[in-house]
């Protein structure tokens, strides 16, 4: 049987509120209990910067930084893999940035740590994915294409400084020889982006169909509403960019009115329908929204399996929470059938007794770690 690949060591310096944390693993699940406020989550959000992206809350780099103290944050873990450890970092640059080492050296790039781990995580903020703002949905959708294709993080993130641009320029009123070059930067970035995700619905919607005798949890149908207006889209990278650049050179006069940029791959929301109900998600109960969104993240997760060759580690805050004990021990059972090292957090350690010795627990009191 193939080792399942799992953190072994992870060390936090002036993270949040852990001046310093040191945690020795095995590769079973990894159950956090404590009462709110004492950590719990900030522990998931420093292994959730070891990706691309700003982890699970999004956050700026620079908040990341412990109070009272002139270390700069830092995130270090030792990740056992089948050709052996790989020690991976990353920690605070002076302009607000971060840096990345693995191995003892620097990373050619942020995505260099996606070939040892990927990761994915739910938490109680995302409870009201299916009915808040679509940018929340997108977000999403983008951190599952960023598990499969690392570089998408990036391309999502220069498409937006360059949307940004291009809104400066039509306000000024600026050279249409400067707003064709950003366009085009534009166009490329926005057809990638596109096709990043259309691909990755496409791979996870078929897996979804061939599990969806599973009654454990709900299952998800899902579609992006249309990129252009009249729905029909190009079916290569190069037709989908010079139909951008048209699209954004034609509403020039518009978007300078609006003030924003009115058309592209930013206004995309993901629709997500209860399959076996046939009805929007949006419109289930609290529950089967909670169970809908936990069996996408454990399908996405073995797409990931599949496409990738990594099982990604999964995040887990307080999820256990509004589960009842059948659909706990459900999830508990699903996790364990991926195959991969799991964080789970609660304030109630009795939610976590399922789990047995395939667990190890650890309390979490202000910023400190104990065996539980």
């Amino acid at each position: 049987m193939p080792m399942i690949r799992h953190i072994s060591r992870l060390r936090l310096t002036a993270f949040r509120n852990y001046a310093s944390a040191a945690l020795d693993l095995d590769s079973r699940h990894v159950v956090l209990t404590g009462p709110n406020g004492s950590g719990k989550t900030n522990l998931l959000e420093a292994i959730s910067v070891l990706s691309p992206g700003r982890g699970l809350r999004g956050a700026s780099f620079e908040t990341l930084q412990g109070l009272g103290t002139d270390l700069p944050w830092a995130v270090a873990a030792t990740i056992e893999t089948d050709a052996g450890p790989a020690d991976i970092g990353t920690g605070a640059l002076p302009d607000g940035g971060r840096r990345v080492r693995i191995n003892g050296a620097n990373a050619r790039s942020i995505e260099a740590m996606s070939d040892y781990l990927r990761v994915l995580w739910l938490t109680p903020s995302m409870d009201g994915l299916f009915t808040g703002p679509a940018g929340d949905r997108r977000r999403f959708l983008d951190r599952l294409v960023t598990t499969l294709i690392p570089a998408h993080s990036a391309a999502v993130g220069d498409f937006d400084k360059a949307m940004r641009q291009r809104n400066k320029l039509l306000d000024e009123d600026a050279d249409p020889r400067w707003l064709t070059a950003i366009e085009a930067q534009m166009a490329e970035l926005g057809a990638a982006i596109h096709l990043n995700r259309t691909d990755s619905l496409h791979h996870l919607q078929g897996l979804i169909a061939e599990s969806l005798e599973d009654g454990s949890f709900p299952a998800a149908r899902l579609s992006l509403s249309p990129l252009l207006p009249e729905g029909e889209e190009p079916a290569t990278s190069a037709a989908l960019e010079a139909l951008l650049m048209t699209r954004w050179q034609g509403l020039r006069g518009l978007d300078r009115a609006a003030g924003r940029t009115t058309l592209g791959p930013h206004r995309v929301d993901l629709d997500v329908v209860y399959a076996q109900k046939g009805v929007p998600a949006g419109l289930g109960s609290t529950g089967e929204q909670k169970a809908l969104l936990i069996g996408l993240i454990l399908a996405h997760a073995r797409l990931v399996r599949l496409r990738t060759g990594i099982v990604p580690f999964l995040l887990l805050d307080e999820i256990a929470a509004h589960l009842d004990a059948d659909r706990r021990r459900a999830l508990f059972q699903a996790l364990d059938g991926l195959e991969t090292q799991c964080f789970l957090t609660g304030t109630d350690p009795v939610l976590f007794e399922a789990l047995g010795e395939r667990a190890q627990s650890i309390g979490v009191r202000d910023g400190r770690l104990a065996a539980a």
